[in-house]
């Protein structure tokens, strides 16, 4: 366009009138008024500064809304008696429930965000009971968080603070929590889900049976029970997982006796010592009316957790007659990458959405 004229953005404003400056076209000058009011300012046909550098302009949209994490939310106080301790069992938050930085800063959040109930969803970290930073897992997950769920990271009591069924009274106090608190973080009471790896996905099987006797603490008017739940190669049949170990007892090995394994120190006690023990423990003995909906994932090349125990899960579950998938992860080992490609987020995601959003 000829004789494009080219209206100054002027970014400070003198106080107590309208200020006015000089725009640069390609041969002219022009006076041009700007309005006082910052929301009236007028941007140049050019994009340009005052000074005639260039101005890009970038219209990113709003289709995805922020994310937030509240941390270190404690859920019980508990005892530690392997250390005789008191101890506070915390957790972590990761949501869209607005903007909190803007709201921080401007006293109100974004107008475009939609505050609603979420699903949630519970990450129960792994490495062998023997505890781990209950946040060490936020970034893969937060995909989750992208699709709609608010997840929450817990800490449990490790098999060096307590020994079984310990563990499994923390994970159901966490889900008591959110529900006694739904209001709080913006959930849906009535749609929780559960997840996790290796001894976390052992928890995930164990909660996900939906089993009484392990409410403990507070919050006992609500219920302990979940909707839904991904194991990930979580071991199932304790006997089986230390006879395994005990195979494979040598002078060289990591594992010399039973308490050195994950196994022994999250039950406690001797192998002779422990047949209640392992049966209470194994979610594949525990199926029952009430249990929730699983999808299972299992590597073909676990050196630690064989996947026969997810067969088995999977085979308990078909039988009495529940909700049950099962995926053998071509080349996986023990939580190595092929779990947390994208493509294994869309299958896990598919379910979720299925049992969390869907039905």
């Amino acid at each position: 366009m000829k004789n494009k004229a080219v209206v100054l953005l002027i970014l400070t404003m003198l106080l107590g009138g309208v200020s006015s400056v000089m725009a640069n076209t390609n041969s002219n000058r022009q006076e041009v008024k700007i309005f006082e009011d910052p929301k009236k300012l007028i941007y140049d046909a050019g994009f340009k500064t005052p000074n005639g550098n260039d101005i890009k302009i970038f219209d990113p949209g709003k289709s995805r809304a922020s994310i937030t994490m509240y941390d270190n939310i404690v859920y019980s106080k508990v005892k530690a008696p392997l250390k005789d301790q008191d101890i506070e069992l915390k957790m972590s938050i990761v949501t869209k429930l607005g903007n909190s930085e803007m709201k921080n800063a401007t006293g109100s959040s974004d107008p475009n965000d939609v505050v609603n109930r979420k699903p949630v969803i519970i990450y129960v970290n792994g490495g062998g009971f023997r505890g781990a930073d209950k946040n060490q897992m936020v970034p893969e997950m937060q995909y989750l968080a992208d699709a709609g769920y608010a997840v929450a990271f817990v800490y449990y009591r490790s098999s060096a603070e307590a020994i079984f069924p310990a563990q499994i009274i923390d994970v159901k106090s966490a889900v008591r929590y959110l529900r006694a608190n739904a209001d709080k973080y913006g959930i849906n009471p009535n749609k929780i889900g559960i997840t996790g790896r290796s001894a976390g996905g052992s928890l995930v099987a164990l909660a996900c049976m939906n089993l009484p006797g392990y409410d403990e603490g507070d919050n006992l008017e609500f219920s302990s029970d979940v909707q839904f739940g991904v194991d990930m190669f979580g071991p199932v049949d304790f006997k089986d997982l230390m006879d395994f170990d005990r195979s494979n007892f040598s002078p060289t090995s990591r594992w010399k006796k039973d308490a050195d394994t994950h196994g022994g120190a999250f039950l406690g006690g001797s192998y002779e010592n422990m047949p209640e023990k392992f049966r209470e423990a194994s979610p594949v003995f525990q199926v029952n009316a009430k249990t929730a909906p699983m999808l299972i994932l299992h590597g073909d090349a676990d050196p630690l957790v064989p996947y026969r125990q997810s067969i088995a899960m999977y085979d308990a579950m078909k039988a009495a007659g529940k909700k049950v998938d099962f995926y053998l992860i071509k080349g996986a080992g023990h939580g190595t990458d092929e779990f947390w490609q994208e493509s294994t987020r869309v299958l896990c995601l598919k379910y979720f959405d299925k049992y969390l959003k869907n039905e």
